[in-house]
């Protein structure tokens, strides 16, 4: 009999989905092979849902070799806000074996996309930073924020504090209680995203906001600003940096909402202007120069959601951790 397992978001963590050692593992070997060409990503469905251009569905499909041995796709819905007792993002995860197409099975992945993003943010601070890193200022209260929070606290001992701004101060008070009294480097709530982006060498915008709230202003040398979210960077930003980098450059540029992208369909970016992609930073060892300015767009590759989930059902199976749900 062939079975599907389930991983409910619970299940996921039991089985190592919270874990932020094995998640940046998962990133760079799926780099490694993209590199190589053992890892197909093609160009996701989008499926609008209303007028609000961060309504839609999402298809991501994508297949990796190597350890992986994995097909999968993930189906994610995005709303602008969250409606009751649903979040504004659900997705979920399905995998097959690629060698034989045996089905192996779903995963809840909202929790597993945000560790992806915050992995991927982390090989940007390793590999991008050109000080050591301090200060990190968090931009948004969100789920993001709270994944990269969390990220920093684990992977970055030496940081010392973390300045989070939010547009609704509720929230980003939330956030900031949530973590008080935690091991790990103390949230300073900011009034301003200048405040926040004062003294820090890392800047971190995950916010859905539609127009930029970060200029020109929020650079200066040595300075990294990652953006996980939709528009909060100004153009102005972007073209005053000494290096922009992204975690790839695809198809998605014709139509993504991030700022870059937007900037190139507007005629004031050129894809031949980006310094490195994560590949680069992987497998060749790019790295910038000392003191330079760095700005890191991070579109989110499928390939990473699809090597998480598949490392997590194998651990499962190996674990008996999930349910399982006859197919045929």
């Amino acid at each position: 009999m062939i079975s599907l397992r389930y991983l409910s978001r619970a299940d996921a963590l039991r089985a190592g989905g919270g874990d932020w050692a094995p998640a940046l593992d998962d990133v760079r070997e799926a780099t490694r092979l993209l590199r190589s060409g053992e890892a197909v990503m093609v160009p996701e469905s989008v499926l609008p849902l209303g007028g609000d251009p961060r309504a839609n569905a999402y298809g991501l499909p994508a297949r990796l070799g190597g350890r992986f041995d994995a097909a999968g796709l993930k189906w994610a819905v995005h709303r602008a806000e969250p409606d009751g007792e649903v979040p504004s993002i659900t997705n979920v995860t399905l995998v097959n074996r690629l060698s034989d197409g045996r089905p192996l099975g779903f995963v809840e992945s909202a929790h597993l996309t945000r560790m992806r993003t915050a992995a991927v943010s982390a090989l940007a601070m390793r590999s991008l930073a050109t000080s050591p890193i301090r200060q990190v200022a968090v931009l948004g209260a969100g789920a993001q924020a709270r994944a990269h929070i969390e990220m920093v606290r684990e992977l970055f001992p030496g940081v010392e504090t973390i300045p989070v701004w939010n547009r609704t101060e509720a929230r980003r008070d939330a956030l900031t209680a949530d973590f008080a009294g935690k091991a790990g480097p103390p949230l300073r709530p900011a009034a301003t995203p200048e405040d926040a982006v004062r003294d820090a060498e890392v800047v971190l915008c995950c916010t859905i906001a539609p127009e930029p709230i970060v200029g020109a202003g929020a650079l200066r040398p040595g300075r990294l600003v990652v953006q996980v979210g939709y528009h909060e960077i100004d153009f102005a930003l972007i073209e005053a940096a000494d290096h922009v980098v992204v975690d790839l450059w695809g198809d998605f540029a014709e139509r993504s909402a991030k700022s870059l992208f937007q900037m190139y369909r507007a005629g004031r970016f050129a894809p031949q202007d980006v310094s490195a992609d994560l590949p680069a930073l992987v497998v060749d060892g790019w790295r910038p120069a000392p003191g330079a300015s760095v700005v890191f767009s991070s579109f989110g590759l499928n390939i990473f959601d699809i090597a998480l989930a598949s490392r997590l059902l194998r651990d499962a199976e190996r674990d008996e951790i999930g349910t399982l749900l006859p197919l045929f």
